[in-house]
């Protein structure tokens, strides 16, 4: 009988009486506890698991759009750059992450469906404020928060806060192209309708890329962006409309109609509509 002869790595610790472990660093006693199926069906764990990761990329996602934004405000866009790229390489694993869902069958749904209640992603308060720093803005989506005070303030003060886009298009008139006054002092709680100046300013950037590269560049990267989102989306309305059809969500919402209008949505209209115009 063969014997396994591998060797621990030099150095390695073997003995964590006192000291911090692989497992305290990362919490994984709360974290892979917090899957609590509420049936005995199988697929019930991949659909907690699938929402739990999506949550904690979110996560990721918003605290690299924080610093992004903050770093626009300030002009330093080399580093805004890295930030955004990040963001759309978690796009990509929001992406992927629904072909695992997919393999769960309508059948495998129905096993534990009435068990979610009145539990929908459109409740996810980190979507919502995602969706507000992107500049998707919508007062009413405060409402399914009012239950929580501290959410509903954080979420209130995205509603209010310019987005990522308000502020790239203040930064394009600090940098001295003639954005309309409007434009510049608007209600912020509002999605941004295009703008004639805005898209005028991008325009002259994309002609002369050399000229204005690191605006060239952020421009790019905010496509690249709602791109990903899109897809995303797209992704999501794909998989219900696989498992559930045409039923309604749980939680109340229309299921995939009201999906498929979230895949028509534009963030950041005029970086598409100049594409048209060069």
């Amino acid at each position: 009988m063969s014997q396994d002869k591998t060797q621990l790595p030099d150095g390695a610790h073997t003995r964590f009486e006192g000291q911090m472990s692989y497992g305290d660093y990362l919490a994984l006693d709360q974290l892979l506890n917090a899957q609590r199926p509420r049936s005995k069906s199988h697929d019930e764990t991949l659909f907690i698991i699938q929402h739990q990761t999506t949550e904690l990329w979110i996560k990721l996602i918003l605290h690299e759009l924080d610093a992004a934004i903050a770093q626009i405000r300030a002009g330093e866009l080399s580093a805004a750059f890295k930030m955004l790229a990040r963001i759309s390489r978690v796009q990509h694993q929001l992406v992927s992450a629904w072909d695992v869902l997919s393999t769960m069958t309508p059948a495998d749904y129905m096993t534990f469906r009435e068990q979610l209640g009145h539990a929908s992603g459109f409740q996810s308060f980190q979507y919502r404020l995602l969706e507000y720093k992107l500049g998707n803005k919508n007062a009413g989506m405060l409402s399914p928060h009012g239950h929580r005070p501290d959410v509903y303030r954080t979420l209130e003060s995205a509603l209010k806060a310019p987005s990522l886009y308000d502020e790239a298009v203040m930064l394009l008139s600090r940098r001295g192209f003639t954005i309309a006054a409007e434009r510049l002092s608007r209600d912020w709680t509002q999605p941004a309708p295009s703008d004639p100046s805005v898209k005028q300013a991008w325009i002259e950037i994309y002609r002369d890329p050399r000229r204005y590269w690191d605006l060239y560049e952020l421009a790019e990267e905010l496509v690249d962006l709602e791109d990903g989102f899109v897809q995303w989306r797209f992704r999501h309305v794909v998989t219900v409309e696989r498992i559930i059809g045409g039923k309604k969500g749980t939680g109340g919402t229309a299921g995939v109609s009201y999906l498929k209008k979230a895949v028509e949505i534009r963030l950041f209209p005029e970086l598409w509509e100049l594409r048209t115009e060069l």
